[in-house]
């Protein structure tokens, strides 16, 4: 069962709670470096005060983030699908968990609790789900950092992607900034918790006067 307690994680800014939202692979991946960097993620969130946002799950890097952010004594809040739950793969140790009926509930909830954004390596979920925040950012929908923990170069052919995307003029070196990338967790989280890149909106001329 959920623990009903809820735990006071608020930056001292601000009334509102500080919230990370960790994306990862629900599988725990071919090396020994990612369930590592999951742990200490977890528990580094924890230790500093600082919520930790995720999909549900009690397996792969998941549960092990998880767990760990747990064991810790953090705030831990997850939000899966009625059909994951039906699987049985939800976490039922977490301080909080949220059960929603759609995928797009799912990750549109994991937005809304979050302000900021910490991206483990996965899978084709774990890229979706990054792609879509990123993409709301530069669509001035949401203004949260996103962070890629690139541990072992995981994420390197993707960076070099988008810094291929901006060459072939389909982005904005402006809107490649909002794809941070950190090299160990406590960078990670130190992006993560600080505020999202200035960039301009996608459509710079949007407000513009036409002839």
């Amino acid at each position: 069962m959920c623990d009903a307690a809820h735990m006071s994680f608020k930056d001292p800014a601000s009334k509102e709670p500080v919230r990370v939202c960790v994306y990862c692979g629900s599988n725990e991946g071919s090396s020994e470096a990612f369930a590592t960097s999951a742990r200490q993620l977890g528990a580094a969130l924890a230790n500093r005060g600082i919520g930790m946002v995720f999909g549900g799950g009690s397996v792969g890097l998941m549960g092990v983030a998880a767990d760990s952010a747990m064991q810790a004594g953090g705030e831990v809040t997850g939000v899966i699908t009625e059909q994951l739950v039906g699987a049985e793969v939800a976490h039922r140790s977490l301080t909080t968990l949220e059960i929603v009926a759609t995928m797009h509930e799912r990750k549109a909830r994991l937005c809304e609790l979050a302000t900021g954004f910490i991206v483990l390596p996965g899978g084709f979920g774990t890229v979706d789900e990054f792609a879509e925040m990123l993409t709301w950012n530069q669509l001035g929908i949401i203004a949260k950092p996103v962070v890629l923990l690139d541990i072992s170069g995981y994420w390197t052919p993707l960076f070099q992607w988008m810094d291929d995307a901006v060459k072939a003029g389909f982005v904005r070196p402006s809107h490649r900034m909002l794809a941070q990338r950190a090299r160990n967790v406590d960078e990670a989280i130190a992006l993560a918790t600080s505020p999202v890149p200035d960039t301009p909106h996608k459509w710079l001329d949007r407000d513009a006067v036409r002839p």
